[in-house]
C-alpha cells in the first residue's frame, strides 16, 4: 500500500492494456500525411517501431491463455496491421 501511495492512484490491471488498445485506435483516425517518403528517417523508425511492437504482441498471444487478454491482443495486431499497411 505505501508503494501505490508514493506512486499515486493505482490503476486496475486489465486498464493498461485497454488503454494502448484505445491509444492505437486513436492513432489510426489521425490521417496519414500524403507524401510518405520512403527514405523519411521518422518514417523508417516508426515503421521499424510498429514492426517491433507487432512481434512483441504475436509473442504475448502466443503465451496468452485468458481469452479476453486474447482477444485485446488480436485487437492490437489488428491495429498494428493496418498501421504498418497505411505507411506502406
Amino acid at each position: 500500500m505505501a508503494v501505490e501511495a508514493a506512486r499515486g492512484a493505482s490503476m486496475a490491471r486489465g486498464f493498461e492494456s485497454k488503454s494502448v488498445a484505445d491509444q492505437q485506435e486513436s492513432a489510426q483516425a489521425t490521417p496519414a500525411p500524403r507524401n510518405l517518403d520512403p527514405r523519411d528517417p521518422a518514417l523508417v523508425q516508426k515503421k521499424r517501431r510498429l514492426e517491433l511492437s507487432r512481434l512483441d504482441v504475436l509473442r504475448q498471444l502466443e503465451a496468452a491463455r485468458a481469452e479476453g487478454h486474447r482477444a485485446t491482443l488480436k485487437r492490437a495486431l489488428t491495429a498494428l496491421d493496418r498501421e504498418l499497411a497505411r505507411l506502406g
